[in-house]
């Protein structure tokens, strides 16, 4: 399961991209597991990442080479 948000630029808030943190969960309570920990792992990428701002977050499955797995 992947975190992924969707980050900004402070300085320059039209330069944004996406960035994908891997999550570990069980298996069995994936998208709960995930929502769960998504703000705690969203507050510590935040503190060492002070140029960016997440506008937006999901949850989702892992892809390789732009396709999901």
């Amino acid at each position: 399961m992947e975190l992924i948000l969707s980050i900004c630029l402070v300085a320059n808030p039209g330069t944004c991209r996406e960035e994908a943190l891997s999550v570990s969960v069980e298996q069995t309570q994936m998208p709960m597991q995930c929502m769960i920990t998504a703000m705690p792992t969203i507050a510590e990428w935040s503190g060492t990442h002070p140029k960016w701002k997440v506008q937006k977050w999901r949850c989702g499955r892992p892809s390789v080479g732009g396709r999901d797995i």
